[in-house]
């Protein structure tokens, strides 16, 4: 299944719609903007295999740029659209792009960009040109909207890590080489599992250059059914989209939950939400009392993975499952896990180590051996891991502590900051938080919450004590950050995903530090 199989059975139905402005593409229009691209990208010369980058915002030609790529049998990268100019040009090179194809909103950039890469990377631009560029909407419209004659294969992203522990890497997987339409493991996970059909309509609150969003909007329109997607998420358009186009379908990540749990009551019960039949939540651990307040409001429907983009494994529990072990996620529904101590041995159930799953997919990081070494298990038994640390509980429920990097070493203890994180996260003046190790002459480490309030003016030593002790109440003290500061936004991703090195870079200028 593609879209070409809905644009022949349903050609009027809408394939995407745009959350603000309410714009549609329906199956017709979509199957034959990726039919132009896919001519245009072949016409150039591009070839099964072959690599093309672009970076735009949440577009209505995005998903037709995608799978123009895919029908043509290409690798591409979704880049993100916060990238400085920097990333942009290193992740270009570094997965050897024929073309990259942006948008007038980066234009800026854009500029700044076209004299850096190669001559023979094609340039094309979306709602206008920059010098270097070519239109990208003239290059289509001399391209007929028929499928390529030959070698509808399917392709395949090759994406490339948010970087939130070091530069981004890039995942390489090898193309399936199989004809176009012959469906991949999201298809069938989003059908199989979450039930989705020609009458469902999923909900896409994220950027769309991130893996779970892209993919999960590719296996619904694989699956016929309608992708409402949001240019920037905000809590209460959110539901009000739920609501307008009876959605049945959705993805989120924790914060997403945490800023519409903190909306005022009388504007969360003003939206009919009964339509929303699975509320899968994935990419950061869920705290414990968010996720309790989430099913007493929407009910039993939500829907937790463990997965990254290696597609290496994935664990999986429904919210019955999850309320028998509460902080789970899930038990593996592909790749077996085995949790591996510092000495390289399993650790038996309850006892925490380094998540490794066996028997998943292949893939390596693009140009980097040292990096896809380093994601191998030591002991040569064939595992990988994505670099978290869990334990599995006596039923094989894996529980998830923190990525290994993040660890604090403070006095000889080791504290995992997601802990005192997803403490402070559910304070009602917490907007955001973040806790990471900062330099103690002393203890070599110690805690530290860096805090976004509701409210910037109760920033300061009252709210401080405040947050601390508040911690304290529910978890020891060496867990617990010993000073708090505040800032008015943290640098997070927006598919929720905290650029912690950041953070950790400022506080340990000229100390040494383990790099993460």
């Amino acid at each position: 299944m593609f879209p070409g199989t809905y644009a022949e059975s349903r050609p009027d139905q809408p394939a995407l719609i745009i959350g603000g402005t309410g714009q549609v593409v329906t199956y017709r229009e979509l199957d034959a903007q990726a039919n132009q691209v896919s001519r245009l990208l072949r016409s150039m010369g591009l070839q099964v295999g072959d690599h093309v980058a672009f970076c735009l915002e949440n577009h209505p030609h995005y998903l037709s740029l995608a799978w123009g790529a895919h029908y043509a049998g290409l690798y591409y990268t979704a880049m993100s659209s916060r990238l400085t100019t920097d990333e942009m040009a290193y992740i270009v090179e570094d997965c050897g792009a024929r073309a990259f194809i942006t948008s007038d909103y980066k234009r800026d950039q854009a500029s700044e960009l076209a004299g850096r890469l190669h001559d023979d990377v094609a340039l094309f631009m979306i709602d206008g040109t920059v010098e270097g560029y070519e239109s990208w909407e003239e290059a289509l419209a001399a391209q007929p909207p028929t499928p390529l004659d030959e070698d509808r294969v399917e392709g395949r992203d090759m994406l490339y890590s948010s970087g939130t522990t070091g530069r981004p890497k890039g995942v390489e997987a090898p193309l399936p080489g199989v004809p176009l339409g012959t469906g991949d493991s999201i298809h069938l996970l989003v059908s199989a599992l979450f039930g989705a059909d020609e009458n469902s309509v999923y909900l896409s609150p994220a950027p769309m250059y991130h893996a779970a969003p892209l993919r999960f909007m590719m296996g619904f329109q694989r699956c016929g059914a309608t992708v409402v997607a949001m240019e920037r998420f905000d809590p209460e358009e959110a539901l009000a989209l739920i609501e307008k186009h009876r959605v049945t379908h959705s993805q989120w990540v924790p914060t997403m939950f945490i800023r519409m749990l903190k909306l005022p009551a009388e504007v969360r019960e003003r939206y009919d939400l009964s339509s929303l039949n699975v509320a899968i939540h994935a990419a950061a651990p869920c705290p414990v009392t968010v996720k309790e307040q989430m099913i007493d409001w929407w009910g039993p429907v939500l829907h937790e993975y463990y997965a990254g983009t290696e597609g290496n494994g994935f664990v999986y529990c429904n919210s019955e499952q999850w309320l028998e072990h509460k902080g789970t996620v899930g038990q593996a529904l592909m790749g077996e896990v085995h949790i591996v101590g510092d000495d390289g041995e399993e650790q038996p159930p309850g006892e925490p180590g380094t998540v490794y799953f066996a028997s998943g997919a292949e893939f390596s990081y693009h140009n980097d051996p040292e990096k896809t070494a380093e994601s191998r298990d030591p002991k040569g038994r064939g595992w990988t891991t994505l670099g978290d640390v869990g334990y599995l509980d006596e039923d094989g429920f894996l529980y998830l502590t923190d990525r290994k990097a993040y660890m604090i070493i403070t006095g000889g203890v080791n504290v995992y900051p997601q802990e005192a994180e997803n403490v402070l996260a559910v304070h009602p003046k917490v907007a955001d938080v973040a806790v990471l190790g900062v330099p103690n002459d002393d203890f070599g480490e110690e805690v530290k919450a860096i805090v976004e309030p509701v409210s910037m003016d109760e920033a300061g030593p009252e709210l401080e004590r405040e947050l601390i002790a508040y911690c304290r109440e529910h978890l020891a003290d060496v867990k617990c950050p010993r000073t708090v500061d505040f800032r008015t936004e943290l640098p997070r991703h927006p598919t929720g995903k905290l650029y912690k090195r950041l953070l950790k870079d400022e506080y340990w200028a000229g100390h040494q530090s383990k790099i993460i």
